[in-house]
């Protein structure tokens, strides 16, 4: 059937007044948009994210430096490369292996103290990218430990050395001008840092809500008997189960009210992005949540506890200011006189 030609008539028509409504709602959506990734903030919280990652990423590496240096010397056939490591056909020589765990540790001081961190920023991400994806590539997955890669990478890539960092320190007065105290090169990677976290944890719940049990996950029977069957690989392994699960076991209805927070706080993660006091509310939530974890079910999630996952939803340059005051008063303190000996 032919078309009919449309007549100007025909063709919708808009006043000065619907067009000028239609560019304010644009614009109103793009600030926005640019208000929630790009936040101004100042440079030394990201400094103090960089000092507070880094640190547990070296603590990281270094407690497992010699169990991770050891694989390198297992059997081949327990080789599964999985993420970067898919490049590789076969496992490294383990000299190369121990050598490339010695870089990352190097690398991690020079990222933690801010020296060159244009390049020893970057270099740090992508070793230790490689050198947990390595580890992981010769057991099973350890999910715990891709956070804190993530946060790396984003941190390694960001200006975050351009305050309390050896940087800083040898920067020109000119170089310091255009780094100001709140600006957005430092909110954009916090807020990226926030983004990545809430994420894993509802990626977390969806995988829950996906799986056999579903929504029956958080019935307190279902949930019990989840722990329940941890605790008893645990005992078949050798390993002690955690005592606070045998007193709380005939506890249905505590089960069923963990069973609802917890999904409450994977699902709800990302609601965490849209208020500052809702974000650290959550953050508080998810902390004392793997508290839990650890008390009923034994089970260490090192870098949520430690606090340090949760640290970019805070004010943590008030940390470096409160340490400088305490420094200062410890410096200046008079040492008493010790009176004279005959």
């Amino acid at each position: 059937m032919a078309s009919l030609p449309l007549d100007d008539a025909d063709l919708p028509l808009f006043t000065v007044g619907q067009v000028a409504g239609m560019l304010e709602i644009q614009q109103a959506f793009l600030r926005r948009l640019d208000q929630f990734w790009f936040p101004e903030a100042p440079a030394a919280r990201l400094a103090v994210l960089r000092i507070l990652v880094g640190g547990f990423a070296f603590c990281l590496v270094a407690a497992n430096y010699t169990m991770w240096g050891h694989i390198g010397h297992t059997s081949p056939a327990l080789f599964a490369p999985v993420g970067v490591i898919g490049v590789l056909h076969h496992p490294l020589s383990p000299w190369v292996n121990q050598a490339l765990i010695v870089a990352t540790l190097a690398a991690c001081v020079f990222f933690i103290l801010g020296w060159r961190y244009r390049v020893t920023g970057p270099a740090f991400a992508v070793l230790l990218l490689w050198t947990i994806s390595y580890r992981l590539s010769w057991s099973m997955i350890y999910h715990s430990m891709h956070l804190v890669v993530l946060h790396v990478l984003i941190l390694g890539l960001a200006p975050a050395a351009d305050a309390l960092s050896l940087d800083a320190r040898r920067a020109t007065a000119a170089a310091t001008a255009r780094n100001p105290a709140g600006a957005w090169e430092y909110g954009f990677p916090i807020r990226l840092i926030c983004a990545v976290t809430v994420l894993a944890y509802f990626v977390t719940g969806m995988a829950k809500a996906a799986g056999p049990l579903g929504s029956s996950w958080v019935v307190g029977e279902a949930l019990r008997s989840q722990v329940a069957a941890d605790a008893i690989r645990k005992e078949m392994l050798g390993e002690t189960g955690s005592p606070l699960f045998y007193l709380l076991y005939h506890l249905t209805g505590l089960f069923t009210v963990i069973g609802v927070m917890s999904f409450a706080l994977e699902l709800g993660a990302p609601f965490a992005l849209l208020n500052r006091r809702l974000g650290q509310g959550w953050a508080v939530g998810a902390f004392f949540m793997h508290w839990g974890i650890l008390l009923i079910m034994g089970i260490n999630f090192r870098y949520h506890l430690s606090g340090i996952l949760y640290a970019s939803f805070f004010d943590v340059e008030y940390l470096a200011a409160w340490l400088a005051v305490l420094w200062t008063r410890v410096a200046n303190r008079p040492v008493p006189m010790r009176p004279a000996t005959s």
